[in-house]
């Protein structure tokens, strides 16, 4: 007997996506003039982006939906920063610029490659695919990598408008954003081994369709 046919758009995790969406573009209105506002949302966003993953475990309800749907918010969230970074501090344009670049291409290229892999989520890593990356996607290391790397540009921002609280007349800020920069820097190194990983994936995909049609065509031939 037919079961009625889910609606995924309307599944536990991707309404946290959604909420997510509306509290990132408060964010982006607020973020040049009103760092109290845009802190909170854009906070809060990314608190939820550690919410979804457990929802759709729990109620099992990962799709490939859901997997897109996370993947362009946190990368459209983080781009959108780093573009109020580029208006505030100009003399680093440059340095954002290439950060941005590097996060939207190679992350984009993996999630497409995944899915052409037929796999429900990015974060499933093959055992012989890279060691950087099945280590990378282990909870504890994954949960620093994203938390430091977001902690970053998030300090940089309020640094603009504040200098926070001060610990010995030292910023609170500042040195969140002097602890935090290796851990950005070594993500943006890690966005690379995405992109590598990608493109042999592809390669691999580009290949196999090659000889699958090869074999077709020698096939008709001899009919």
């Amino acid at each position: 007997m037919l079961t009625e046919t889910e609606n995924i758009f309307l599944f536990i995790p991707n309404l946290i996506g959604y909420a997510r969406i509306i509290l990132a573009i408060i964010s982006f209105w607020f973020m040049p003039t009103d760092y109290v506002i845009a802190g909170w949302c854009y906070i809060i966003s990314v608190f939820l982006d550690c919410l979804d993953g457990h929802a759709a475990r729990h109620f099992n309800q990962c799709t490939k939906f859901g997997a897109v749907l996370d993947q362009l918010t946190d990368r459209c969230g983080t781009m959108c920063l780093l573009v109020t970074l580029s208006y505030f501090y100009p003399k680093y344009m440059f340095l954002f610029q290439l950060s941005m670049a590097i996060d939207i291409s190679c992350h984009w290229i993996y999630t497409h490659t995944s899915l052409l892999q037929g796999k429900t989520s990015h974060k499933f890593v093959d055992a012989n695919e890279s060691a950087i990356m099945r280590l990378y996607y282990t909870k504890k290391v994954l949960f620093t990598m994203c938390v430091g790397n977001e902690l970053f540009y998030a300090a940089l921002y309020l640094l603009y408008f504040t200098p926070g609280p001060l610990i010995l007349g030292f910023s609170t800020f500042k040195l969140i954003a002097i602890v935090s920069a290796p851990v950005a820097v070594v993500k943006t190194f890690i966005s690379l081994v995405h992109c590598r990983v990608a493109v042999q994936n592809l390669g691999i995909i580009d290949t196999n369709e090659r000889l699958e049609a090869k074999q077709v065509d020698l096939a008709k031939k001899a009919e």
